[in-house]
């Protein structure tokens, strides 16, 4: 099963794929929302699970997930939105939007990987 892990920073994704990785499962990189959209059109039905920046340029990660949403290809696929912006207006309009969850950064390999295993089983 494929985990898409969609960050601007390479190294924030190096660190999410690795725990994705150490799960079992295949972590794909996206830099953005427009690259995570034009992943999710060849390989959709593969993708078992998006970790969704928020503050990313050009489509960032809550007009990313209300894309998906709107879309009934990508609606099922469970989205995780992490941001350093942990406001619970923030974390209301990503959890109204459609994520399934919302982890504030910094965050452990720990907590992330608790976090994938709540959702993934």
């Amino acid at each position: 099963m494929k985990v898409i892990v969609v960050d601007d920073s390479l190294v924030m994704r190096k660190i999410i794929v690795n725990v994705v990785e150490s799960l079992g499962y295949e972590g794909v990189h996206a830099t953005n929302g427009k690259n995570l959209l034009e992943i999710l059109e060849h390989c959709g039905g593969e993708v078992g699970l998006v970790l969704l920046d928020w503050n990313m340029p050009g489509i960032n990660g809550i007009e990313a997930l209300k894309t998906m949403q709107k879309d009934s290809r990508f609606r099922a696929i469970p989205v995780f939105m992490i941001s350093t912006e942990s406001e619970d207006a923030k974390v209301g309009e990503a959890l109204k939007t459609g994520a399934k969850g919302y982890l504030a950064k910094p965050f452990t390999p720990e907590e992330l990987a608790a976090k994938i295993k709540d959702i993934l089983g």
